[in-house]
């Protein structure tokens, strides 16, 4: 059953990345969100069942929403292609689709909560290959869509993916912040340069690929569980320490050519201010990447004695009732 859920999977985002039309894009979509929901729900988990319940819904309203863009611009201009998106009311409408499908501030609150509910491997699949059809429809039709409200999209996305990760001890849902984050960044450029967006959007997919399966491979849910996981796997830890880093944008790995190129070409468009605005509001996704990255070095013993345990073992006291 995995096996035809996964060839679906890939059909569906084949068919949305080489569509023309708007009906085959929607087609693939949908196939998408079918086939990624049994995934979610495998465990019968009460929140596993919510998040799946989740995901649907708003992919749901996603995917009409896409559809009645694309049929209110072919009613415009009597054109069902993708690339031929004109009318300004239909740009407005998919924009906020995309934003859906990909979460985006303000349609982010399903994405945490779902990727909590999630499997590990449930959950790379949902930050990566899901990402991909809507990466791929903003691709199409940025040269049409309005600039202003993609870049106040992208500021809000890495603002609120920084800040709101902040607090998390779930790794789940600091992941799930942090892409909320990189699409920010994404989003940014891709009027100007969408072949960056690409670029920044392969190399998120090879670090989060990364970090998922290590995480997997160690059993680690939990920032807690994390601190001794070094027991187990010594290598693994270093290796996704790197990967952190490297999602994090610091030189010199992997991950700082995007943002380093996203900030050049932000400064050539004449936006430093953006840039400068975007480029320090990831400083805030910085401090929990290196709250992850040192809790994969730190060197606690399997069984740590909690310094509180003297209190809650000492007698209870009886109340006397009169």
């Amino acid at each position: 059953a995995n096996l035809i859920f996964i060839i679906s999977l890939a059909m569906g985002t084949t068919i949305t990345i080489s569509s023309n039309h708007w009906v085959l894009a929607w087609t693939g979509l949908e196939i998408n969100t079918l086939a990624i929901l049994p995934l979610i729900s495998k465990s019968h988990h009460p929140r596993a069942i919510e998040a799946a319940t989740k995901y649907f819904l708003t992919q749901a309203a996603a995917s009409a929403l896409v559809l009645f863009s694309s049929m209110t611009n072919a009613w415009q201009t009597g054109q069902w292609d993708i690339t031929q998106l004109t009318h300004p009311t239909s740009c407005l409408i998919l924009t906020a689709a995309i934003a859906m499908k990909l979460g985006l501030v303000p349609f982010h609150f399903w994405f945490p909560e779902v990727l909590q509910g999630s499997p590990l491997t449930t959950g790379l699949l949902l930050s990566t290959i899901m990402k991909l059809p809507p990466i791929a429809l903003l691709y199409m039709t940025s040269p049409s869509l309005n600039p202003t409200l993609l870049t106040t999209l992208a500021i809000l996305s890495t603002a609120l993916g920084g800040w709101m990760g902040l607090n998390q001890t779930q790794i789940r849902k600091i992941l799930a912040f942090s892409s909320i984050s990189h699409l920010g960044w994404m989003t940014a450029v891709v009027i100007y340069n969408p072949k960056l967006t690409l670029l920044n959007f392969y190399l998120y997919v090879v670090m989060t690929v990364a970090v998922f399966l290590a995480l997997n491979t160690m059993k680690v849910l939990k920032l807690s569980t994390l601190m001794t996981a070094w027991t187990k796997t010594p290598s693994l830890n270093a290796m996704l320490l790197l990967t952190l880093l490297s999602l994090a944008g610091l030189p010199p790995l992997t991950g700082f050519m995007p943002k380093w190129l996203i900030i050049q070409e932000l400064t050539k468009q004449d936006m430093a201010s953006t840039a400068t605005l975007i480029a320090l509001l990831s400083l805030l996704s910085l401090f929990f990447y290196l709250r992850l990255a040192y809790c994969t070095t730190i060197t606690l013993p399997p069984h740590t004695t909690n310094h509180m345990k003297q209190w809650r073992t000492g007698k209870p006291t009886s109340i006397m009732i009169a």
